[in-house]
């Protein structure tokens, strides 16, 4: 009777090469969500103060690009409320940060089944839009909007603007706010945009 042991050894080698297979692919989803977060969102492009007379005005820029849910939401009658908030702070080295003035305004918008139209509604002027892209590059167009008094400023002293814009999840009927809560893709919430700028 013949008896025969096999004897096996680890390959490092191949090993080795599939976690790198495994951590490559691990990169790439971190990468496909990262680029599907940016995209379904909100972002400041640009942002500052323009003085005008006695108060200064903030003209920004603002990309914003709906989830897939919010999108067939608005077009079956869905409205969304947004809320653009603006904070102004004076810079100090030796002390917390001095809260200077801060401003905020809402915007609405709906579609119209029936005309095929997007209607956004700000600072009480309603406009009509033949598309989302239109009524959304609409919503993040600021210009000339009075955010602080000339006379709040102090000249050659730093100053720090933060801007940004969010859905108004409280608007939202009470069952989408409940899985908004609970990690659906009903919130829209832009980072803050700060910037810093001498009178």
């Amino acid at each position: 009777m013949i008896n025969t042991t096999a004897f096996t050894t680890p390959c490092w080698r191949n090993a080795f090469s599939c976690l790198w297979v495994r951590l490559a692919l691990v990169l790439l989803g971190m990468a496909f969500v990262a680029h599907t977060s940016a995209a379904e969102g909100i972002q400041v492009k640009s942002a500052e103060l323009k003085l005008n007379n006695d108060a200064y005005e903030l003209n920004a820029e603002i990309a914003i690009s709906l989830s897939k849910n919010l999108e067939d939401a608005l077009k079956k009658g869905l409205v969304l409320h947004f809320q653009t908030e603006f904070e102004l702070s004076r810079l100090r080295s030796w002390w917390f940060n001095e809260s200077v003035t801060e401003a905020s305004r809402a915007s609405i918008l709906s579609y119209h089944l029936l005309l095929r139209r997007y209607y956004l509604e700000t600072n009480y002027q309603l406009k009509t839009y033949d598309t989302l892209n239109e009524a959304l590059a609409a919503l993040g167009h600021i210009e000339g909007w009075p955010v602080a008094e000339r006379k709040l400023l102090k000249p050659k002293q730093p100053y720090k603007g933060e801007l940004r814009l969010r859905l108004n999840v409280s608007q939202l009927p009470k069952p989408l706010q409940i899985n908004a809560l609970s990690g659906v893709k009903w919130e829209a919430e832009g980072e803050w945009y700060q910037w810093t700028f001498e009178p």
